[in-house]
């Protein structure tokens, strides 16, 4: 628990005012928080601007002589316009986001009593959306004014729900989060936005497992890392982001590595060892391919997840650690747990907060926005920025988007292909034959590949009809709409879609519309379109 009780507030320049004695006879609102019997302030931020410097040192030798326990600093910062709204709000949020709030050791209380009416709101929002750890301050004058009383106190804690009318989230702060979860690339894919939007929510409102499935290169390892850096930003942990690759572990070793060991507990261990998981403390563990844990070191983690304590190798005595896991795998872990390869305990604890990242065929509209962020990338590890012609790019793009391109690896494969247009582009700019070269070499990198459309990723009905339904079908009509949906996953448009499933039957018709053929098979099953995003 917090043991030190920490202040933030301006100064206020009319209410803390006062000369010579007289002064210490009215309610000044700032001097007030160390007047009160029952409130200790350990230290107080007093920010104010240049102009009001000689009452500021007047207010913290007033508090100092009020509470000598009391350790006041002065902030001074530098507005034009104390009613600027932009203006303040830019340099509080600068102020804060170099504070080193340490909300493990100290509580913090935001004083709204004072200051501009433009300056309390900024507190109001910079409290509500966490970028200050605490809760709101207010002081209120006595009812009948006498010397030395310091009136009245309420803390509002706007994660109280009584104060859901007031605690809405700042919607600039929002977009923030969710651009930097995406690390800054404008995606277009509805289906990805949408869920960017909820792991927004998710990662700062819960410190309950999430598990990412997906395929190899889908961003499983940096989606993880950019929430822990999301969640440090709002100084919701304290601990460092360890991630290891549950593949890399193999026996013996892999508990040892994991939970840690006592010295002498096995061949070779000649020290102790504290293993990841008390590194991850205060922090998050991020575990991917979590799917490749033997089932010993599933069950020790399972107690360490749920109890937030487990035992070294070796050791009879139980160590804590207090951290989240995320986790990420390819696997469908529930095919895995059929087939006890996985603890359905753990499965059913880790899979609470669980979402498909799409492969990078399944989000064509987002090539072309991660082209332009790998090509700003590249400049900065280049020394030189490096452009596509007009031509050039519409032909990769037009590569890129159509099911010749299964992007295999994903976003591995996106980045390693740019990199070498910009590494072999002379003057800065890839030119046709430059990305005709690139797509021979593509092409070539993905010829052992299945064909069906470059549909490469495995299909789970189970997500896209219910159960009733998928036990009455013949396996015939499952391979069928499984091999249907990867090329439609694998498309840009219905249109598209069915050009490549009716490459054969459509020459010999009069009237071609392939989208309509499209449409009616997938009505069939009860589908459409929009349910197939994956």
């Amino acid at each position: 628990m917090p043991s030190k009780t920490v202040v933030i507030g301006f100064l206020g320049t009319q209410l803390d005012s006062g000369r010579g004695a007289g002064r210490w006879e009215k309610w000044r609102p700032t001097v007030s928080l160390a007047q009160h019997e029952d409130m200790q302030v350990h230290r107080l931020e007093l920010l104010y601007t240049r102009q009001h410097q000689a009452l500021a040192d007047q207010v913290k030798q007033d508090i100092e002589t009020a509470s000598p326990e009391t350790e006041v600093r002065l902030v001074p910062l530098q507005m034009a316009d104390p009613w600027d709204f932009g203006e303040v709000y830019g340099v509080l949020y600068d102020w804060v986001k170099q504070y080193p709030f340490q909300p493990e050791r100290e509580r913090y209380w935001t004083h709204i009593t004072t200051g501009t009416h433009v300056a309390q709101i900024c507190m109001f929002l910079l409290t509500e959306a966490r970028h200050i750890p605490g809760v709101l301050l207010q002081t209120s004058p006595p009812r009948k004014q006498r010397t030395g009383n310091p009136g009245s106190y309420a803390l509002i804690d706007l994660d109280l729900s009584r104060y859901d009318g007031l605690a809405q989230r700042f919607e600039a702060a929002q977009r923030d989060a969710l651009d930097f979860l995406k690390s800054g690339i404008a995606t277009r894919n509805p289906a990805f936005n949408a869920l960017i939007e909820e792991i927004e929510r998710v990662a700062l409102r819960s410190k309950a497992p999430i598990l990412l499935t997906g395929p190899t290169g889908a961003g499983k390892s940096h989606l993880a890392r950019r929430m822990f850096e999301l969640k440090k930003s709002r100084h919701q942990v304290a601990g460092e982001f360890v991630e290891v690759n549950c593949a890399t572990l193999q026996g013996d070793g892999a508990a040892s590595t994991l939970f840690g060991h006592k010295k002498g507990s096995f061949t070779g261990a000649a020290t102790d060892r504290a293993g990841l998981l008390r590194m991850a403390h205060g922090g998050v563990l991020f575990l991917d391919e979590i799917g490749e844990l033997g089932l010993d070191e599933q069950a020790m983690l399972l107690k360490a997840v749920e109890e937030k304590r487990f035992y070294p190798v070796g050791s009879d005595r139980e160590v804590q650690s207090d951290f989240q896991l995320i986790a990420g795998t390819h696997r469908d872990l529930r095919a895995d747990v059929r087939a006890g390869r996985f603890r359905e305990d753990l499965f059913a604890r880790i899979n609470l907060w669980s979402y498909h990242l799409p492969g990078l065929a399944q989000r064509p509209q987002d090539i072309e926005p991660n082209i332009d962020h790998l090509l700003v990338r590249s400049a900065a590890e280049l020394g030189r920025a490096v452009r596509f012609n007009a031509e050039a790019k519409a032909l990769y793009l037009r590569f890129a988007q159509s099911h010749e391109a299964h992007w295999r690896g994903n976003f591995r494969d996106l980045a390693a292909s740019v990199t070498r247009l910009c590494t072999l582009a002379e003057g800065g700019r890839i030119g046709t034959p430059l990305v005709e070269a690139e797509l021979q070499r593509l092409r070539w990198l993905w010829q052992d590949d299945a064909p069906a459309g470059g549909a490469t990723a495995a299909v789970d009905l189970g997500t896209l009809l219910p159960t009733e339904q998928l036990d009455t079908m013949d396996l015939f009509d499952r391979l069928q709409l499984e091999s249907v949906v990867a090329v439609c996953r694998s498309s840009r448009n219905l249109s598209e879609a069915g050009r490549t499933l009716f490459d054969r039957s459509r020459s010999q018709r009069s009237v071609v519309n392939d989208a309509d053929r499209l449409r009616k098979y997938l009505q069939k099953f009860g589908l459409r379109w929009d349910d197939l995003a994956q």
